[in-house]
């Protein structure tokens, strides 16, 4: 079957294994506000950061498809494990669709803030496993020194709301302290619910070592590849939203609209 030609007027899809993708959705609405937005939050398979690469693939092709039934125009992969694990895998079966995902555009950004070209990066076991961000990184500049560091604690941390706990606070400092040694100058944020910790980080790190937040790059890289395929929606009205998510877990509400930065809106269980 001929997938049908896409429409300016037509939803981007956002899909995260949890609600951190939100994050990216908060930054979309900001940078392109005229865009119809779907996002698919699987709360109920969260982490994927745990997951074997086949079934972290499995579940991305899953989230794919279900975006595409509802005639989405764009992707974003806003999850680092399905962009490191899957985000080939997806391009390779639905290759009529413009995909972008949060791992090339935070690279980018961190080689162009860092100076020393000593870069950390944290993020889930199957990002870090993956090797991507180090793939990417050596490819922009040879130079540049990597250092990973698998954060699995980090992501339950969040989504229970534990932004400001004392525990979330010590496994910081376990996890950062061997990155701080290394003398890094830049951090990547690996993980879409990190910037939620980013109070809590900037309470252990020294302040000279620069954040990279994906959200934002992300959406540049968005907009430019909307641009070149002439997808922009020039519509004069803000665009819609619609959630939908496959669990509604303790504190939904709250964490959701953490994430978004507004009240969370038209949301619907998909139960997969």
């Amino acid at each position: 079957m001929t997938p049908r030609s896409a429409c300016a007027h037509d939803p981007i899809g956002i899909f995260d294994s949890g609600l951190g993708g939100l994050t990216l959705v908060k930054a979309i609405r900001k940078l392109l506000p005229n865009e119809n937005l779907i996002y698919f939050g699987d709360l109920a398979r969260l982490p994927y950061g745990t997951k074997s690469r086949s079934q972290i693939r499995a579940f991305s092709v899953e989230n794919t498809a279900f975006l595409v039934a509802r005639g989405i125009k764009a992707l974003v992969i806003a999850c680092n494990s399905s962009a490191s694990a899957a985000g080939n895998f997806v391009r390779a079966h639905f290759k009529h669709l413009p995909i972008v995902d949060v791992i090339e555009p935070a690279v980018q950004e961190a080689l162009a803030t860092s100076k020393s070209l000593r870069i950390g990066m944290i993020a889930t076991c199957a990002t870090v496993e993956s090797g991507m961000y180090e793939k990417f990184l050596s490819a922009g500049k040879s130079k540049t020194h990597v250092f990973s560091k698998a954060c699995p604690l980090l992501v339950p941390l969040v989504e229970e709301g534990m932004w400001e706990d004392a525990a979330t606070d010590l496994m910081i400092k376990r996890y950062l302290g061997p990155l701080v040694e290394q003398k890094i100058d830049t951090l990547i944020l690996g993980c879409t619910h990190y910037p939620l910790l980013i109070p809590a980080l900037r309470r252990f790190l020294p302040k000279s070592i620069h954040l990279i937040d994906s959200a934002a790059p992300t959406a540049r890289r968005l907009e430019k590849v909307l641009t070149q395929k002439k997808l922009r929606n020039g519509a004069g009205h803000k665009g819609r939203l619609e959630i939908y998510v496959s669990d509604t877990p303790r504190q939904f509400t709250l964490m959701g609209q953490r994430f978004l930065g507004e009240p969370l809106n038209r949301v619907t269980v998909v139960r997969r």
